[in-house]
Formats: structure tokens, C-alpha cells, sequence
């Protein structure tokens, strides 16, 4: 019996996504757990696999279009079949010069999203749908470069950013001469010229989101310094055995102390739903990561159950395919709380956002030597600051201040994240 696979819904406030590229084409035989296509989201390109085995029988929407959550896309079944199937909310052939958002009062118009890179290109005077990856369209769009006359060697012929890069070095360098300035003048910069850009779909996404929170969660911070010399310790003893590629980070700790902290306040690892709060029995810890054009957040599923080297493997593998915009339906989807580690780029302490309907987020700064005061005599420690942010409507001061306190005996004491 045929099956249909629609389009995904991927995070809460997803409304629709764009099929970017079809993997399996009609005909083709495809297993379960196979990628069927493309869908690309306010947040990345993501991977839609198939619930079922057989053969394609029909793709429904076509390459380029922008579909509403839970349309059908695809009917996979027997061969000869040839169900009769409701194709759902009609689809948007892309591009489109207004695309449509469903605000609180109903259904908004906004601009399109569609960047000169991210548009079709013209072959012989006929539209032709560009594959490429979010990260190759967005150096093409900066350097403006035509899709269209490159050719790419990614899977299936997409072009990637080593083709954005060959074509850029192919390209000749204009010399320009300046002239001869007298000896008493001092060189003057010219002031740059204004730039108008259009953001990014994720940019955009981050902006609706964080504005939405920041205007509605009634956000409290709670601050505490923790010391760091034991988990630097024993990182160095655990790294000298393991292979390259495999060495921990500090954030791996932290990953493991902040859900093991979580199991003894299940208050904080928790969401809204309405006017009633959800505990939530997994501690699925949400991962920040820089991408091209904003942040992205990968799930750590049950961190609070899995041992420090599979937390480090998981999280190494989902921040690299967010980086390459090739994230998995499960890298994004399901965090209960969230982590965010500015400590690579020397921050000393920031406060972030919470990732709503989560009711918390710990901000984490730099693991520092510094001068530190124990027992009347000055001498170098090992020091890191981190921010709780916490949602007011589901937790109070004190239990924000509690919970930093027994993420200490976790961070100090570090052999309790092997036990």
C-alpha cells in the first residue's frame, strides 16, 4: 500500500519549508531511512528521509517550491501503483515576490526572503533552479558571483564552496595604480561606501524569534565564577590518550555538568504550554554553534546518561553538519535547555536569550588563569564565569542560585561526570 511523506515540522514556529532538491527521483527505489530530499528552513538545508521502502512513485511539489508543514511531497509504494492522493495546502512555486507569515491577527505579507544568490538563474533565456549549498550561495552573494556559470562537483552536480573558491581564484585581480603622493602628505583612507544587504532566512528567523522572546519571557540572571583547575586537569590527562580528533573540550564538561545538575531540579529543565509548565523527563541539552549568517543549535539527547566521549563525538559530528548546512531532522529538534560558550573568543561573560518555550539557558565565558585570593596568600588559579537566564513565570531567584551552586560540585569536582 502507498505511502505519502510530507513535509516535516521542524521546531515549533516552523510554517513551511522550500524543497530545495529532490535526492530520489521518480522511479528510483528507495529504503527506509533514505534521503528522499532537501527542505531548507529558516534555520538550515535539512535531510528528509523516507518513513518507508519501495519505489517513488510521484514527487508532488516540485524542486524550488515553498510548501506549508504537512503537505504532502511524495508517494512512495510498490511499483504500478497508482494511488489517488490529496496534495494539502496548495504550494508556492519559488521564487515569489511576497510570501506570506501567520502572525497573531491572521496571515501577514512579508518580503520575500530570496536573495539575488539564492534565485534562479537563465539558461537560453528559461529559468533554471541553481543547486547549491546555503554556504556556497551566501559567498556567491557577497562576492557576487553568477551561480549560473559555475559548475558544481558537489553530490548530484550542487556546488560548494570549493567551487565558489576555485572560480574566485580563476579570477584575474585588477592592480590599480595610485599616484604619487608628496613626502609632507599622510596617506588618507577612503570612507567606505554604505551597504545595503539582505539578511539571511536564519537572520531573519533569530531576529523574529529573539525579539519574541526578549519582549515576552520575563527573563532573571544569576551569575557565579566556578573553578576550574580540576576539569582542566583531568582534560589534559583524558586528551594525552585519546586520538586527534577525538580530544575533549571544555564544553563537553559543561555539557555533562549541566544535565546532571538538571536531575536534581527538574523545575528548570522544563517549558510553557499555555498556563501549565511541562517537566520534562529527558535532559536534552541544546548545543549553541556559530554558522555562516547566525546561530544554530544541535541537541544533545539524554546528555545527562551518555559518558563524556560519546557527548563530545555527537556534538563534534551535529556542529559539523550545521557548519556544512547539512543538518538531520534529529540534530535540531527536542532540546529541554540550552547551552551557549563564548570562552573560544576570550569573552569573560556574557547573558543570553532564552531559546523559547525553554525556561532556561546558561552562558558560559572564557576558562581563565587568574590572580586568585585562598587563604590570605595571592596566587594564579584557574577561574570561568557563567550566566543562568531563566524564565521568572517558572522558576525564582533562590533556585536559580541553588542550581548554580550544585553545577559547582559537577564543574570542581569533575569525577562525579564519570560516575
Amino acid at each position: 500500500m502507498a505511502e505519502t511523506v510530507s513535509m516535516p515540522k521542524l521546531g515549533f514556529d516552523m510554517a513551511e519549508g522550500t524543497l530545495v532538491r529532490w535526492v530520489k527521483g521518480e522511479g528510483e527505489t528507495i529504503n527506509k531511512g533514505d534521503v528522499l530530499a532537501e527542505i531548507e528552513t529558516d534555520k538550515a538545508t535539512v535531510e528528509v528521509e523516507s518513513s518507508a521502502s519501495g519505489v517513488v512513485l510521484k514527487h508532488l511539489v516540485d524542486q524550488g517550491a515553498v510548501v506549508p508543514v504537512s503537505t504532502p511531497i511524495a508517494v512512495i509504494g510498490e511499483a504500478g501503483e497508482n494511488p489517488t492522493v490529496d496534495r494539502g495546502p496548495e504550494t508556492v512555486s519559488a521564487p515569489q515576490p511576497v510570501s506570506t507569515e501567520r502572525t497573531q491577527e491572521g496571515l501577514a505579507p512579508i518580503p520575500s526572503e530570496i536573495s539575488p544568490a539564492e534565485s534562479p538563474s537563465t539558461v537560453h533565456g528559461q529559468p533554471s533552479i541553481v543547486k547549491a549549498s546555503p554556504l556556497a550561495k551566501k559567498i556567491a552573494r557577497d562576492k557576487s558571483i553568477d551561480l549560473g556559470k559555475i559548475v558544481g562537483t558537489g553530490p548530484g552536480g550542487r556546488i560548494v564552496r570549493r567551487d565558489i573558491e576555485s572560480a574566485l581564484s580563476s579570477q584575474p585581480s585588477a592592480v590599480s595604480v595610485q599616484p604619487a603622493q608628496p613626502a609632507y602628505q599622510l596617506p588618507i583612507t577612503p570612507a567606505a561606501d554604505d551597504e545595503t544587504i539582505q539578511p539571511s532566512r536564519l537572520r531573519l528567523a533569530i531576529g523574529r524569534r529573539m525579539t519574541e522572546a526578549k519582549q515576552t519571557v520575563p527573563h532573571f540572571y544569576v551569575t557565579r565564577e566556578y573553578k576550574m583547575e580540576a576539569v582542566m586537569d583531568m582534560r589534559a590527562q583524558i586528551n594525552a590518550i585519546l586520538p586527534e580528533g577525538e580530544k575533549l573540550s571544555v564544553n563537553d564538561f559543561l555539557v555533562k555538568a549541566l544535565a546532571l545538575a538538571l536531575r536534581r531540579f527538574p523545575n528548570l529543565n522544563a517549558s510553557l504550554a499555555g498556563d501549565k509548565v511541562v517537566r520534562h523527563g529527558a535532559v536534552n541539552v541544546g548545543v549553541a554553534v556559530a554558522v555562516e549568517g547566525g546561530l544554530l543549535t544541535v541537541v544533545c539527547q539524554d546528555a545527562d546518561r551518555k559518558p563524556l566521549r560519546q557527548i563530545s563525538s555527537e556534538v563534534r559530528a551535529m556542529a559539523g553538519r550545521a557548519r556544512d548546512g547539512k543538518v538531520k531532522p534529529d540534530d535540531i529538534e527536542g532540546s529541554t535547555v540550552s547551552i551557549s560558550n563564548l570562552g573560544m573568543y576570550d569573552v569573560d561573560e556574557f547573558i543570553a536569550i532564552i531559546n523559547p518555550p525553554e525556561a532556561a539557558i546558561l552562558a558560559v565565558g572564557a576558562a581563565k588563569q587568574v590572580p586568585v585570593v585562598e587563604n590570605g596568600e595571592i596566587k594564579p588559579g584557574w577561574r570561568m564565569k557563567a550566566t543562568l537566564s531563566v524564565d521568572h513565570r517558572v522558576s525564582d531567584g533562590a533556585e536559580a542560585a541553588q542550581f548554580m551552586q550544585a553545577l559547582a560540585e559537577f564543574i570542581e569536582e569533575p569525577l562525579r561526570l564519570l560516575v
